[in-house]
């Protein structure tokens, strides 16, 4: 992947490796043979296949499990090229590696499972029969080509599962901010929303239909060139609602680094996994960055916001960041006031 020869447009913000860099991240993954202390695989990143590397993972030390394997479809990713096979080879091929992942995570665990229609039937049925499956998110892809003989391929499919029932889930972590379109008010006064000078908003529950996921492309600093790059936001979901800070999530296909960038920022704990050493350092140069700037584009304010909204959120964000200076400036002469009365 020579992503830093490839010439680009002036405005084209897609994240890229120098050979300098790519030299440097290099020494800084995991390669076999892998550490088994749980503490020397913290927020690192193995170069190597999920396939030969999950049996030497510790045992029960994983909180989520975010799954994004190669879809049932010929794609290629990096050096090597995933093909396509009938349902039930896909369905076995998937299992073979799914059951020995299990026992490195805790009872109380949750897992994630990306996928498309194409290969969502065979997720489903390992996941039956080896977790509780709890549903079935489907989220809308802008991005798509058209097609003459079939419906337009516009969506995909996360399954989320859980080892037993006591699991963690904080659906006030996950709530979705929209314009209200119909303000309802009782007695004069909004009803179930806020009224504020850009309008009225209403923080609603988070439903298993997401259509305010905005795919990367090269105006984002998010994006990389990888195929299959999933969205920042999506990603912030599924740890927001699914861990608390200092829970440690795993990611056996790590792709560009998207689960190891989102749990930097959140404040999570990672290891990932993956085969390309190019991807492998580009999602080490991802979680570099992230340690300056934790921004995830859509989530602001503790909040995650319909697509198209920047605009809004960043005039929010300054209302709200100038009544906290005042708030702060306020509170700092009421603490001089204190200290000076308690010094007399």
């Amino acid at each position: 992947m020579n992503s830093d020869r490839k010439e680009r447009a002036p405005r084209n913000r897609t994240l890229t490796l120098s050979i300098e860099e790519r030299q440097r991240l290099c020494q800084s993954l995991l390669k076999p043979p892998i550490p088994q202390s749980i503490g020397s695989l913290v927020d690192r990143i193995i170069c190597a296949d999920a396939d030969s590397t999950i049996d030497y993972l510790p045992r029960d030390f994983v909180d989520l499990l975010i799954l994004d394997p190669p879809y049932n479809l010929t794609k290629r990713f990096g050096t090597t090229t995933f093909r396509e096979m009938s349902l039930a080879d896909y369905e076995r091929w998937f299992e073979k590696w799914f059951v020995r992942l299990l026992p490195t995570l805790k009872r109380t665990a949750s897992l994630y499972v990306c996928g498309d229609w194409k290969s969502s039937a065979a997720v489903h049925q390992v996941l039956d029969k080896h977790t509780i499956v709890r549903n079935r998110i489907t989220w809308e892809r802008e991005k798509g080509r058209g097609a003459l003989r079939n419906w337009k391929n516009a969506s995909e499919d996360i399954w989320f599962a859980t080892m037993c029932e006591d699991y963690t889930f904080n659906v006030d972590a996950v709530k979705l901010k929209r314009k209200v379109i119909a303000p309802y008010r009782v007695h004069g006064r909004p009803k179930d929303w806020e009224e504020t000078q850009q309008g009225g908003f209403r923080l609603t529950h988070p439903s298993n239909l997401w259509t305010d996921i905005t795919v990367p492309f090269w105006s984002m600093p998010e994006n990389t060139d990888h195929p299959t790059q999933k969205p920042e936001k999506l990603i912030a979901k599924l740890l927001l609602a699914s861990t608390n800070k200092g829970d440690l999530v795993l990611d056996p296909f790590l792709g560009s680094g998207t689960t190891a960038t989102v749990a930097r920022k959140l404040e999570r704990r990672f290891l990932g996994i993956e085969l390309d050493t190019d991807y492998a350092c580009l999602a080490a140069k991802r979680v570099e960055v992230a340690t300056s700037d934790r921004s995830i584009q859509g989530y602001s304010g503790r909040v995650f916001w319909e697509r198209n909204s920047l605009d809004l959120q960043t005039k929010l964000s300054e209302i709200d960041s100038g009544l906290q200076s005042v708030l702060f400036e306020e509170s700092g002469s009421y603490g001089t006031s204190a200290i000076e009365s308690g010094s007399r």
